[in-house]
C-alpha cells in the first residue's frame, strides 16, 4: 500500500464516521488526528472535526431530499433517529450520494421498532422512492413500435424500458407522495407530517399496482390492473410474449372476450409509452 493510499483510507475512516449524539467528532480517531496538523486557533482534532461534521451535515441532508415520504410518514424526530441508525448500519459505499438510499426498503423490514407505529405505510414509500431514483437514472433503450411489437414471435421475450419498475401497495402512496412534496413547495421546501386521518384514509382494501417509469427526464407514476401488473413482472422475469400473456390473464375474472380486447388495449398502451424496447431483456423477478 502506498503512503498516499493508507492516509486517504485513514482520513476517510475518520471523516465518514458517526457522530456523537451531540453532532461532534467521536474519540478513537487518533491515527487521523496525527496526520493534521495544527493551527493557530484549532488543535488538529478539531480541525478534522469539521471535515467530519461537513460530510455528515452533506450525507443527512441528502438523505432526507431523497426520502421525503417516509419523513412525512414517520414523523420529523422518528425520521432523524431512523437516517442517522440507517447511515451508520449502511454507510455509504458508492461515489456518489445517489445510492444512499439504496438498502433502506430491507433495513426498515429488519428494524421495524425503528420505525414506529406507521411502518407500514413508511415502507411503502421508501420503496416507491427508490423506484423513483432508479428509474431517473436508469438507461431508455431504442422504443419499439406497434408494428414492431406485432412482428415478435409470441415464443421470444419482449425486452421492456430499464428504467421501467414494478411495485405492488397497500396504501395510495403515489397520491401522498406528490401532495407531500407539493405541500413542501409551499412551504419552503418544508415537508409535513402525514396526519393518522391521511394514512387511514390512504389504506386500500385491494392492492395497488403501480409502474414507475420515465418520460423526458420527469419521472412518472402509473396505476395498473391486476392482468397488467403480472403481463409486465413476467416480462421483467424475461419469459418469452405468449408465457407472459398465459401468466397475466390465467387468474382474471375477465370473460374469453374482455381478456382478448384487454390484450390488445394494454399492448397498445404500452407501446404508446414506449415501455417496449429493442434491448436485452431484463431478469429482475420471478412470476409468483
Amino acid at each position: 500500500m502506498t503512503a498516499l493510499l493508507e492516509f486517504q483510507r485513514t482520513f476517510a475512516k475518520a471523516v465518514m464516521q458517526p457522530l456523537s449524539a451531540r453532532d461532534n467528532m467521536k474519540r478513537g480517531v487518533e491515527p487521523a488526528v496525527e496526520l493534521v496538523k495544527r493551527n493557530s486557533r484549532l488543535s488538529s482534532f478539531e480541525r478534522l472535526e469539521i471535515y467530519n461534521r461537513s460530510y455528515w451535515s452533506r450525507v443527512l441532508d441528502a438523505f432526507s431530499e431523497d426520502f421525503p415520504g417516509v419523513r412525512a410518514s414517520v414523523g420529523a424526530k422518528t425520521f432523524d433517529r431512523l437516517r442517522r441508525r440507517y447511515l451508520a448500519d449502511c454507510p455509504s459505499q458508492s461515489f456518489t450520494m445517489r445510492d444512499l438510499g439504496k438498502h433502506l426498503a430491507s433495513w426498515m423490514e429488519r428494524n421495524p421498532a425503528l420505525v414506529g407505529d406507521n411502518f407500514d405505510i413508511a415502507l411503502e414509500m421508501a420503496k416507491l422512492e427508490w423506484a423513483e431514483i432508479e428509474s431517473f437514472d436508469a438507461a431508455e433503450d431504442e422504443r419499439l413500435s406497434p408494428e414492431d411489437v406485432a412482428a415478435i414471435d409470441p415464443e421470444h421475450p419482449l425486452p421492456l424500458q430499464p428504467h421501467l419498475r414494478l411495485l405492488e401497495v397497500r396504501h395510495e402512496v403515489d397520491r401522498l407522495l406528490l401532495k407531500t412534496r407539493e405541500t413542501a413547495k409551499r412551504n419552503q421546501g418544508v415537508t409535513r407530517g402525514l396526519t393518522p386521518k391521511q394514512i387511514e384514509d390512504a389504506k386500500s382494501a385491494e392492492p395497488l399496482y403501480l409502474a414507475i417509469h420515465r418520460h423526458e427526464l420527469v419521472v412518472h407514476y402509473k396505476r395498473l390492473d391486476a392482468e397488467m401488473f403480472r403481463l409486465l413482472r413476467a416480462l421483467l422475469s424475461g419469459g418469452s410474449m405468449g408465457d407472459a400473456v398465459e401468466f397475466a390473464y390465467s387468474e382474471s375474472t375477465l370473460s374469453p372476450a374482455h381478456c382478448q380486447q384487454h390484450i390488445q388495449d394494454t399492448f397498445a398502451l404500452f407501446a404508446s409509452l414506449g415501455w417496449f424496447c429493442k434491448g436485452t431483456p431484463t431478469t429482475t423477478e420471478e412470476p409468483q
